[in-house]
């Protein structure tokens, strides 16, 4: 069953040596939890800078999968352990980068719950960036 949730995501981003640059983002999606899985999911908004693009969340027990559709489209592995190549297609072309997860874990119920991610991207096999998403999920509640 879709619920509708608030999704808060923090993320940073460090360049190779510089300092880390972080941004939050509080919206509305929708979540699913069942036995095959969780489902996550938020339209893009012009302050990410990807607005028109649906970002889909798939959780399993060793494995999330970041779907992005619109403005731009990309599909990202993350399995703690396993470096992928991922593609990202944008306005200005389709690019090849490397993802290595380095960390994953996640603590989501029928109601939300937190999850983080730490992960390397590489782009021609050199490091370009170590990222992380903190992200919170929290149903909304009716007033009475």
């Amino acid at each position: 069953m879709n619920k509708d949730v608030f999704i808060t995501i923090r993320s940073t981003q460090s360049l190779d040596g510089g300092e880390p640059e972080g941004s939050e983002l509080i919206t509305a999606g929708k979540y699913n939890y069942g036995k095959d899985g969780i489902r996550l999911s938020y339209m893009e908004s012009e302050l990410t800078g990807l607005d028109g693009t649906r970002t889909v969340f798939q959780i399993k027990p060793d494995e999330v999968v970041l779907s992005r559709r619109g403005s731009v489209n990309s599909r990202m592995v993350f399995h703690p352990g396993v470096t992928s190549d991922f593609y990202f297609s944008s306005e200005y072309g389709l690019l090849q980068m490397g993802l290595d997860t380095r960390r994953l874990e996640w603590a989501l119920d029928e109601h939300g719950g937190d999850m983080e991610i730490e992960y390397d991207i590489d782009f021609d096999r050199g490091f370009l960036s170590r990222n992380t998403f903190q992200i919170n999920v929290r149903e909304k509640r009716l007033k009475s």
